[in-house]
């Protein structure tokens, strides 16, 4: 059987009594280039499914459009080289865009390694309106199912998850990829795509809660984000600051708030 996302390799699996030679699957790991009005913005290495999920949820977590209607997306090219996409959006937003200088390696899917400037960054995404609060047993109720919703991990041991579970824990979408970066720009893509209001529930990622993490999840309007390890203090102070309710070490039945845990209520 196939996956999407995996290839197959060749490998030696050793034992203290034997090696074997096997074939088994890897997660795929390509460069993927974004390009805006003709211009290279930013390489990510990902994994090469749900490319027009990624380009749109990195457009709108790097706050480079406003919504969905501001992208159009021209053409996905594989080459030797890798993957790229060819996207448009409006001049206004293009120029903006010149001015971040943002060319960037972006080495294991991180999306600032590389910004040209501190600013482009430790960007503040708008404060957080929604009143959302949920169950912390609606918490665990998503994080159980997560764990079923991952055949490409399952498959390769090597990716990241993240998912997106409406208030009563019901989890509706969850999107993977070798980086954890690109796992949620994935899942927010796919959001805005089937039109899922991110203020009317919460996202569980796979991974540490980093800056990025957090910012990203703030900018599109997600009021509550949880990891299963540990966030970082940037990020505990980003979420502080945008109203994002920040949750880590979320797994066991246990998790420990970091930032507004009024969000996250214990009921009897």
């Amino acid at each position: 059987a196939t996956t999407e996302g995996a290839v197959p390799r060749m490998l030696q699996r050793r034992s203290p009594d034997a090696t074997q030679h096997v074939q088994d699957l890897v997660a795929d790991e390509i460069p993927v280039a974004l390009h805006y009005n003709g211009a290279s913005f930013a390489v990510q290495m990902a994994t090469p499914c749900d490319l027009a999920e990624l380009a749109l949820g990195f457009s709108l977590s790097e706050a480079l459009i406003a919504d969905a209607g501001e992208l159009r997306i021209e053409d996905i090219s594989e080459s030797l080289d890798g993957i790229a996409i060819r996207m448009t959006i409006p001049a206004a937003r293009a120029a903006a865009l010149a001015q971040r200088r943002h060319n960037l390696p972006g080495y294991g899917g991180c999306g600032i390694c590389g910004s040209a400037d501190v600013e482009s960054v430790l960007r503040a995404p708008p404060r957080i309106a929604s009143p959302l609060r949920i169950d912390e047993a609606a918490l665990h109720r998503a994080l159980a199912a997560l764990h079923a919703r991952q055949p490409l991990n399952a498959a390769t041991g090597a990716t990241h998850a993240a998912g997106f579970a409406q208030r009563d824990g019901t989890l509706l979408l969850v999107r993977e990829d070798v980086g954890r970066h690109n796992a949620l720009d994935k899942l927010i893509g796919a959001m805005v795509s089937q039109r899922l209001d991110p203020a009317a529930g919460f996202a569980i990622v796979t991974s540490r809660a980093s800056y990025e993490l957090a910012m990203k999840a703030a900018q599109v309007g997600i009021p509550l984000l949880a990891a299963i390890s540990a966030p970082t203090s940037l990020a505990i102070a980003m979420a502080e600051s945008s109203n994002l309710c920040l949750v880590g070490f979320a797994r066991d039945r246990h998790c420990t708030v970091y930032a507004h845990p009024q969000r996250l209520e214990r009921r009897a």
